[in-house]
């Protein structure tokens, strides 16, 4: 055991010695099949090599003894060999090939320029795979912790399918494997943006937590955490890791959310003020615990939403949705009117969430209302069935009944419904049930329903099923009602106005929320009724009974 303790100790001073080195001079990792340890192996003034962790007196010695296989590099006055060992977090026999070679350089007095970093990030964006992601960071000389992050963030982009990878296997995959083996034995060189960031992203590739790696950067962060000076965005981020990784009672998280409190947000940036909002989406348990602050960004919200893009308008809109702050309505309609900008630049994504939060709220303006109008008939045959539904159940619930849009959604119905899950399904037909819209092409729409019926019946939960049928039954308010004879209508409202003294009093021909007409709608305050009546509201509905 205790020559077990002494070689670990005097392995992890050779790297130490090894990583100072590389401050000096320019190096690459090299990464091998077979599983060795770290080395470091330098020149003697006779012009043997040896060997610092085995104490060999030549390089032959090492490589029969420990199956060592040295990288040498000419330094002038020394060589320079380092052979490293396979990440053991990782369970994965499979070794790493010869020519899997990252160039990865973490001191920060040799990163990659700005522009050289906004490059990367533009080609990692533009990939569609991991596949490609990995040809990409093996095509670069020279990788930061950021780029390192940012290239872990993007394989989680691609693989995340629910709470799970679609492909675990990419975990195995050598370029994965090095990189974040590099993250491991640095660690303690790494920016704190890089290390929180690479932190957030191993927990979005669902790391084992207890492995080597993710145990060095959260006993990292915890350090830098502690010294007080990690930026707000730094702190959000490191809050959502750790949220993902123990949950919202998290200590670190506390730790995190404690020195974001103390801060200003009228000082923030935009992208902090996000980022916090983002945070607190997860990690408001108690009611009311973040009430000051939660205020106080919104109050600073609204000066700066005319600078909002369209993640930023769509993210807030979101935050502010899950956190029910029902409160912040200025901010809402000035989201809002500022969304009237982005509409044709909104994701699908980022459109499908920014009509979910104006039905949350209640809200909408015209000028919201034209755009939509405008840019929907364009883009209803290419939406995300989830975002055509939104769509028409924003109308809906707004009681807007807009035959521009609605017309452009039923054409595309009938082309594209076999691709919607039944929810998709109702929920559109429900809308056109509920505002009595009878489409141009209504023979071919519920031809298009009868059929999806007939193959997918077992599929329709039994409440949307039902809410589906009351809608087919509620597109044409005359086919179900009995006809009103117009004249004698107009004498019952002239007398009800004369009854009742004025108009306000009563309304005619009302859809209610239950999808039906009513002939007739009293609505009563006490003050105006001279009858004893214990309820201060009497809302009498009754359809109007036309006698012959």
């Amino acid at each position: 055991m205790r020559s077990g303790i002494k070689e670990f100790r005097t392995r992890l001073m050779a790297l130490k010695l090894f990583q100072n080195l590389g401050l000096l001079t320019q190096f690459s990792f090299h990464y091998f099949a077979r599983p060795v340890c770290v080395r470091l192996l330098y020149t003697s003034s006779l012009g043997r090599s040896s060997c610092v962790a085995c104490l060999c007196t030549s390089a032959g010695c090492c490589v029969q003894r420990h199956g060592c296989r040295k990288l040498q590099m000419d330094c002038r006055a020394r060589n320079v060999t380092t052979i490293v060992r396979e990440p053991s977090f990782l369970a994965s026999s499979s070794g790493l090939h010869r020519d899997s070679e990252l160039r990865f350089r973490l001191t920060q007095l040799h990163r990659p320029s700005a522009d050289e970093e906004q490059d990367f990030q533009r080609q990692l964006e533009s990939c569609s795979t991991s596949r490609q992601v990995f040809k990409l960071l093996r095509s670069v000389e020279i990788l930061s912790d950021t780029m390192a992050a940012a290239s872990l963030h993007r394989v989680a982009d691609l693989e995340l399918e629910g709470s799970a990878l679609r492909d675990p296997s990419v975990l195995e995959k050598d370029t994965i494997r090095a990189l974040c083996f590099q993250l491991e034995q640095d660690s303690t060189r790494l920016t704190e943006a890089g290390l929180v960031s690479a932190l957030l992203a191993c927990t979005r590739l669902f790391l084992d937590p207890w492995s080597t790696l993710m145990v060095r950067l959260v006993s990292e962060s915890q350090n830098r955490l502690d010294s007080g000076q990690m930026t707000v965005g730094e702190l959000c981020t490191l809050g959502c890791a750790m949220l993902a990784m123990e949950g919202p009672g998290s200590v670190m998280l506390e730790q995190a959310m404690t020195q974001i409190q103390k801060q200003e947000p009228t000082r923030w940036s935009l992208p902090d003020l996000i980022a916090v909002y983002r945070l607190l989406e997860g990690c408001v348990g108690e009611d009311g615990k973040y009430r000051d602050l939660l205020n106080a960004m919104h109050t600073h919200a609204v000066t700066v939403t005319s600078r909002m893009d369209p993640a930023a308008v769509s993210g807030v809109l979101s935050s502010l949705v899950a956190l029910n702050q029902m409160q912040a309505m200025p901010l809402v309609i000035s989201l809002c009117k500022q969304a009237v900008r982005h509409i044709p630049h909104f994701s699908d994504q980022e459109l499908t969430r920014v009509l979910g939060a104006l039905i949350h709220f209640g809200h909408s303006d015209h000028y919201f209302v034209e755009a939509m109008e405008k840019h929907v008939p364009t883009m209803a045959f290419t939406y995300h069935p989830e975002t055509v539904s939104k769509v028409t159940q924003f109308f809906s619930r707004r009681n807007i009944l807009s035959t521009t849009v609605f017309d452009a959604v039923a054409e595309s119905f009938v082309y594209r419904a076999d691709s919607y899950s039944t929810s998709q399904v109702a929920r559109q037909i429900m809308a056109f049930g509920t505002l009595g819209y009878l489409p141009p092409n209504a023979g071919q729409l519920f031809r298009k329903v009868e059929t999806i019926l007939h193959t997918r019946f077992s599929q329709f939960q039994p409440r949307t099923l039902l809410s589906l049928l009351h809608a087919c039954t509620l597109v044409e308010s005359r086919s179900l009602e009995t006809p009103v004879d117009q004249q004698l209508y107009n004498s019952v409202k002239t007398g009800l106005e004369d009854l009742l003294g004025d108009r306000s009093f009563f309304g005619s021909k009302v859809l209610t929320p239950y999808c039906y007409t009513l002939g007739v709608l009293f609505l009563f305050s006490v003050e105006n009724v001279s009858m004893s009546v214990s309820p201060w509201l009497i809302l009498l509905e009754a359809n109007l009974l036309l006698l012959s």
